[in-house]
């Protein structure tokens, strides 16, 4: 039989509110206590009886994040932090990605509905395959509590995200300020379109058309998804049928690591030959070789606006939805330093 809050309390010498107080961590527990009933927690291997806990209070302690892709550095990093801060607010995290399966956006739906988790935080491609799209009646069918991240634009319910459209903006008018001028984009749409490609593809036609540069459709490289191995195939293809560009602006870091190395294949320098430029300043884009020039924002920030609007969301449904634009600025690094510039390379010796 699976053991109990009073057989963890019988074996740590405390009652069991204690038990439950160290369990929930909504109230403060002197270290040496906290500290013997998680050794019994540990040896009695205690797993908390959330459907029991649900009847008590309406609530299980558990959101669920849905994320397009959890093979790419975004993705892992924004995971990292939600585990983080929900962990810190007592929620445990579950975590499923939905790209190359939507049906699964419908399934959490379907448990938070049913009450098998608290809130939801969704991250839809493009509005059309999202489940939020399925039912238009909302006075009829609500939504559970829910906040979407990213670039779908829709509102039925609270957001959170960055302006795709004026990030991208700004990186191309960072490239075109240091010289460049034949800037090719990676990422933009395809047979496959999404709110994210879309908008970055629009900030960049923008700067162009402000700098009275013509907007040139071969430039516009399309990849089936935005990752780094879609994006040495895309770069690959397009330098094999035209002439290097000056600048190449990837839409995710993931992609311009990988257009790095494509043009390092090629024998092309950057940024001596030609830039290259990112969006979301992972982690890995800082130790990059060059370090990539990059579209930066505060991912910590985005999350801890996330969780704290489900909470409110959590607390009332029926509360007018938001949307929280989270600042972004653009990262100069070496792998766009201007045209004539001397390099600033590790001392040698």
């Amino acid at each position: 039989m699976r053991s109990t809050v009073k057989d963890v309390a019988a074996r740590a010498g405390v009652s069991p509110k204690t038990v439950s107080n160290v369990i929930n961590g909504t109230v403060f527990v002197r270290p040496e206590t906290r500290a013997r009933v998680e050794e019994a927690l540990a040896e009695l291997d205690y797993v908390p009886n959330l459907g029991a806990r649900g009847l008590r209070n309406g609530r299980y302690g558990l959101i669920a994040l849905a994320l397009p892709d959890l093979s790419t550095a975004y993705s892992a990093e924004l995971a990292h932090h939600f585990v983080e801060e929900g962990h810190a607010r007592g929620w445990g995290v579950q975590i499923e990605e939905t790209a190359a399966e939507p049906r699964r956006e419908r399934d959490l739906l379907s448990r938070a509905r049913s009450q098998l988790v608290d809130g939801l935080v969704l991250n839809p491609v493009s509005l059309e395959d999202s489940a939020i799209n399925d039912e238009v009646d909302v006075a009829r069918v609500p939504l559970p509590p829910t906040v979407l991240i990213g670039e779908v634009v829709q509102d039925r319910t609270d957001q959170v995200g960055v302006d795709s459209v004026l990030g991208a903006r700004h990186m191309t008018e960072h490239l075109l300020a240091t010289g460049r001028r034949r800037i090719a984009v990676v990422g933009a749409p395809g047979a496959i379109e999404t709110a994210a490609a879309r908008q970055r593809t629009e900030g960049y036609r923008q700067a162009l058309a402000a700098a009275g540069v013509p907007v040139d459709p071969a430039l516009e490289i399309t990849v089936p998804r935005w990752t780094t191995e879609s994006a040495v195939d895309g770069v690959r293809a397009f330098l094999d049928a035209h002439d290097a560009p000056d600048a190449f602006f990837c839409f995710t870091d993931s992609m311009a690591v990988g257009a790095v190395s494509v043009l390092w294949e090629r024998g092309l320098r950057v940024p001596d030959d030609l830039a290259v430029a990112g969006f979301d300043d992972v982690v890995a884009s800082r130790y990059a070789v060059p370090p990539l020039t990059t579209v930066a924002f505060d991912l910590r920030q985005l999350v801890v606006t996330t969780l704290d609007m489900l909470a409110e969301r959590i607390a009332d449904p029926q509360r007018t939805p938001r949307r929280i634009m989270v600042p972004h600025r653009v990262v100069a690094r070496e792998s766009t330093a201007p045209v004539g510039a001397r390099r600033q390379g590790p001392p040698a010796g």
